[in-house]
């Protein structure tokens, strides 16, 4: 009886459609999109697919204020095609009030030098200028520390620019870091008189180094001491890695170290030498290293020509494959003719490359001077 029972109420729950499941995808079980934000950001040229598809949740948010802040940011001088670009890569700016964005705005404009500035750092930085209302009290006070270490202006937008994060939490964070740096100059034999100019250097350089703890920088020096780096020679470093130093740590250090060594077949005295003029050999991991004397050797140049010129490591081996058929096409020979026209940014080779003649080549024509008549 009761196995006919539950059979009974199986067939009934088979034949009511009300107890059917249908799986749907989770995106359809969300709320519908906000078509008033949508239609907005659609009138504003936005790309809408890509908003979809990239953070499609802020469709679904209510309320939103795009015409708002699309009408702010013109009030700036921002283009149509710029405020599109930064809603379609920062669609969650809409979410923000207009009270917000101009409260932001102001802040900004404290060290900013002008609104023209401002809209090309939103366009490259939206989630730098678009945060949360509940850090801007730490960003004044941020903002207010800098300016008291009297940093330039730009540089102060370049830190708020490149690392937000910094200027949202406490502000005793960022001066535990700065002291920190500050101490270790001096200690390494820094003047004060200079202090001002290679902090500001130091922190627009990499503004991340305010991210990290202040420990790490002091374990890093030890290491690098204990390498028998002399105080001088820190000092070198510190200011040449731009920050650097204090992402790094012993133990990576150590093992690209061991690997150069390895590789040059050198010193301890050379290795630090070579350091001093190539910091890279510090935060390269071996297996960038590997790559880049493999390259370069793999091109016929010499383990001597690169001890000589150890920055040239810092060129990947596409890069110096590259340069190497330029400058062959114009009769030089890296092998025997050295790697100062081979190394430095891509200005630098440019230059030199634009000072080279080939075999034989005749000057080219200046338009310039005067047209000599035929004899």
């Amino acid at each position: 009886m009761l196995r006919l029972a539950a059979t009974s109420l199986c067939l009934r729950c088979q034949r009511s459609p009300s107890l059917r499941l249908r799986v749907r995808p989770c995106a359809t079980l969300n709320q519908s999109e906000n078509q008033e934000t949508v239609d907005a950001l659609y009138d504003l040229s936005v790309d809408i697919q890509k908003v979809r598809k990239l953070k499609g949740w802020v469709l679904h948010r209510s309320p939103a204020y795009a015409k708002e802040v699309a009408g702010l940011l013109k009030d700036m001088g921002a283009s149509g095609a710029v405020v599109a670009r930064i809603l379609a890569v920062h669609p969650e700016a809409v979410l923000h009030t207009p009270e917000q964005v101009r409260s932001q705005k102001e802040l900004w404009m404290s060290v900013c030098p002008s609104q023209r500035d401002l809209v090309g750092i939103i366009e490259k930085f939206p989630a730098s200028f678009f945060t949360s209302a509940s850090h801007r009290d730490n960003q004044r006070s941020n903002i207010a520390f800098f300016l008291g270490l009297s940093l330039n202006k730009r540089v102060v937008t370049k830190l708020m620019a490149g690392a937000p994060q910094s200027f949202s939490r406490p502000v005793q964070q960022n001066q535990e870091v700065v002291c920190t740096l500050q101490q270790t100059y001096l200690e390494l034999g820094g003047e004060e008189a200079n202090m001002k100019v290679w902090l500001q250097k130091l922190l627009s350089q990499n503004p991340f180094v305010l991210l990290k703890p202040p420990e790490v920088l002091r374990q890093n020096l030890m290491f690098l001491r204990g390498r028998g780096f002399s105080t001088a020679e820190l000092l070198r470093l510190l200011s040449k890695l731009r920050g650097f130093v204090i992402e790094l740590n012993p133990d990576s250090m150590r093992r690209s170290l061991t690997f150069a060594q390895d590789a040059i077949g050198c010193t301890e005295a050379e290795l630090r030498d070579l350091v001093l003029k190539c910091p890279a050999l510090l935060y390269y991991p071996e297996s960038t290293l590997a790559e880049r004397f493999g390259g370069l050797l793999g091109a016929g140049i010499s383990m001597s020509q690169i001890t000589e010129t150890p920055t040239i490591l810092e060129l990947t081996p596409q890069i110096v494959s590259c340069r190497i058929r330029q400058l062959e096409a114009r009769g030089y020979d890296v092998k025997s003719g050295g790697l100062d026209a081979l190394n430095g940014t891509k200005k630098d080779f440019e230059r030199s490359f634009g000072k080279l003649q080939l075999r034989g080549e005749r000057p080219l024509f200046n338009p310039v001077a005067p047209l000599r008549g035929d004899d």
